[in-house]
């Protein structure tokens, strides 16, 4: 693995849009005692089922610490690739690497990493093996690498349609504890040189209660070209109300990269989730304090799903809105299978489907 001292858009090197064609898929195996409730059993088994979906069109790599090999190994279907890498958590959309290719090599970004905001408004400390995991991976693929540690953003913040555009959020890329000495117009130029996009369209905020400081990829996602899902709710009395009527106007002013209109989608958010008392029990403190408190509202969104070579991964809540959404998903994407997960026991650690994924484009 080789260190490059340039950037991707120089050397002509973009992010692929995710239903670009895939070589694989990188996961992380759930342990840490804070985030999954009872032992990550139950998280366990729903990071089986995502990786046993994804694996039916592409391959698929897990990621385990020493203590946890071999029980991911057992859990895992005997084609799932699994690997011993230490890490912090488990959420491998944020630290494993971004890739970049121009169409006939694959590299891979390494983005610093501080667990959503230091120690500012970080989660937890420490979360140095995180940060390494990028590097390690892009060794293991034998990928060359990008490093911009000095830079820190998470592979949920951004999504991109492989047409030279990016959506994000201010209120994660501008948060304090990232990069508070660099402006909006310094980061936004970070997207388009590592990224090799030429428009980047900010939305002000996320969904409600998202302690990531609101990833675009739980708010809104390019299903094609000029087309996004938003999540969206009808009832005015709900905080995330004003939050995505906030997003749909900036999108429905915007144009694409190639001047196109975006065509918005609305992905109808379930009744607000939240945490019991049962599964705050099952959590192990942090610094002598809850992680969770029961009945605070976790962040659930549909549009946190993964788009796989042959399926769209997307979680379940147990919600009358489960269905509706998924047909919604059907007709976007009428060339993939949509498969729900069951996802509360993710939904519980923070994240979901998205979060806990990271594709890699075609070698």
């Amino acid at each position: 693995m080789k260190i490059i001292n340039s950037t991707p858009r120089s050397d002509g090197f973009r992010m692929p849009a995710e239903w670009e064609r895939h070589y694989g898929c990188v996961m992380i195996f759930p342990e840490r005692a804070d985030s999954w409730q009872y032992g990550a059993y139950a998280a366990r088994r729903a990071f089986v089922e995502t990786a046993s979906a994804i694996a039916e069109s592409e391959h698929v790599t897990v990621c385990a610490s020493a203590n946890q090999y071999e029980n991911a190994r057992r859990m895992m279907p005997s084609h799932i690739r699994v690997v011993e890498m230490s890490s912090n958590d488990a959420w491998a959309r944020d630290y494993a690497p971004t890739f970049v290719t121009n169409g006939s090599d694959i590299r891979g970004i390494n983005w610093g990493f501080n667990a959503w905001g230091g120690l500012v408004d970080g989660l937890y400390f420490p979360w140095d093996k995180d940060d390494a995991m990028a590097r390690k991976l892009c060794d293991l693929f034998d990928k060359d690498m990008y490093d911009l540690g000095r830079f820190i953003l998470e592979g949920g913040s951004i999504h991109v349609d492989g047409e030279g555009t990016c959506i994000t959020t201010e209120a994660c890329l501008l948060s304090a504890g990232r990069n508070p000495n660099l402006s909006k117009t310094e980061i936004e130029n970070y997207l388009r040189e590592c990224l090799n996009v030429n428009k980047v369209i900010w939305l002000k905020n996320g969904i409600f209660g998202d302690e990531t400081n609101e990833h675009v990829d739980n708010i809104c996602a390019f299903v094609k070209p000029a087309e996004v899902v938003l999540a969206w709710t009808d009832d005015t009395n709900d905080p995330q109300y004003e939050l995505s009527r906030s997003c749909l106007e900036i999108l429905e002013r915007e144009t694409d990269a190639q001047g196109r209109r975006i065509t918005v989608h609305k992905l109808r958010l379930p009744a607000p989730v939240t945490i019991t008392e049962d599964e705050c029990a099952g959590l192990d403190t942090m610094n002598f304090k809850p992680t969770r408190t029961p009945g605070e509202r976790l962040a659930a969104s549909y549009v946190n799903f993964y788009i796989a070579n042959g399926a769209v991964v997307m979680p379940f809540f147990g919600d009358p809105a489960d269905e509706p959404a998924r047909e919604l998903l059907a007709a976007l994407f009428p060339e993939r299978k949509v498969v729900p997960i069951a996802a509360r026991d993710i939904l519980i650690g923070g994240g979901n489907i998205h979060c806990i994924t990271q594709q890699i484009p075609m070698f």
